[in-house]
C-alpha cells in the first residue's frame, strides 16, 4: 500500500492534503523577482549612477517583459548594439532580432528613446545654439548617429541664433539623400530665419565630410547670403562622434 503523505491535521486529528507553506511559496518564486525589488530600491534609493548601463537597461525592460529574467536579454542587447545610447537608437526592426525582444519590448524602448530626443531638443528650443554647442552636437548624435539611412535636417535660428525650428528635409538611402539649396532658403524666409544650421548623418559611422557635402553647402551659403540668411555650421553626424565643417575650415 502507497505511503500517505503527511499533511496538517485538525484538533480532531484529522489529516488534510498537504498546504503550500511560507518556506515552498517563496522557493517556487522565480529568483528574479527579489532580483528586481532590489534593483528597484537600489535605483530608488541610490540613484542612476550607482547602476551599470545593463541595470538601467534591465529596468526599462521591466515594465515591457513581466515575469522573465531581464538580466541576460539587456546584455545581449548591449552585446549587439555596444552601448545603452545605441539600443536606444537601433530600429525596431533590428532591435526584434535579439532573442526575448518581441514587438512590445522593441516599441517599448522605441517610445524611450523618442522622449529622449524629444527631452534633448525641447532643452535647445528658444536657446542661443552657438552657446549650446555642446548640447546641440550631443542632441544630433541622438537623433540621428544610429540611422540607417540618410537623413537631412536644418535648425532655424533667429536673429538672436536661438532655435525657431528643427526639421527634417529629406531621408534617402544607405549612403545619400537628397538636399535641396532653394527648398532650405524659402522654409527659412517663411520662418523668418535669419539663421541655419545644416546637419545628416553618414550612416556608415565615419562623418568626414565627402566633396558633394562640401559643394551642397556652398551652393546653399550662396543662395541664402543676398536674402540674409546665414549658413552657420553644417554638422555631419557619426555614431560617435560629429564632423563641424566651420571647425574643418570649409566656412
Amino acid at each position: 500500500m502507497a505511503k500517505r503523505r503527511q499533511g496538517l491535521a485538525d484538533s480532531g486529528g484529522r489529516t488534510f492534503p498537504e498546504a503550500e507553506t511560507a518556506d515552498s511559496a517563496k522557493k517556487a518564486e522565480p529568483h528574479y523577482h527579489g532580483h528586481r525589488d532590489r534593483l528597484r530600491d537600489r535605483f530608488l534609493d541610490a540613484g542612476a549612477d550607482a547602476l551599470a548601463d545593463y541595470e538601467i537597461l534591465e529596468l526599462l525592460l521591466f515594465s515591457a517583459i513581466p515575469r522573465v529574467d531581464t538580466k541576460p536579454i539587456a546584455k545581449a542587447l548591449l552585446d549587439r548594439f555596444g552601448g545603452l545610447s545605441e539600443v536606444l537608437a537601433a530600429p525596431r526592426e533590428r532591435l526584434q532580432e535579439v532573442e526575448g525582444i518581441g514587438e512590445g519590448a522593441a516599441t517599448f524602448l522605441k517610445a524611450v528613446h523618442a522622449a529622449t530626443v524629444r527631452a534633448m531638443r525641447s532643452e535647445l528650443t528658444g536657446r542661443a545654439l552657438l552657446n549650446s554647442w555642446d548640447k546641440l552636437t550631443d542632441y544630433c548624435r541622438a537623433a540621428m548617429g544610429q540611422d540607417p539611412v540618410e537623413s537631412f535636417r536644418v535648425l532655424f535660428l533667429d536673429a538672436k541664433n536661438a532655435l525657431i525650428r528643427d526639421e527634417v528635409q529629406n531621408r534617402g538611402t544607405i549612403s545619400e539623400t537628397a538636399a535641396y539649396p532653394r527648398e532650405v532658403i524659402k522654409r527659412a524666409l517663411e520662418l523668418s530665419a535669419s539663421a541655419v544650421i545644416l546637419v545628416h548623418n553618414h550612416p556608415s559611422g565615419d562623418p568626414t565630410p565627402s566633396m558633394a557635402d562640401v559643394q551642397l553647402t556652398k551652393t546653399i551659403v550662396a543662395a541664402g547670403k543676398p536674402l540674409g540668411v546665414q549658413v552657420h555650421d553644417h554638422l555631419v553626424v557619426g555614431r560617435h562622434r560629429v564632423a563641424s565643417f566651420r571647425s574643418l575650415g570649409f566656412l
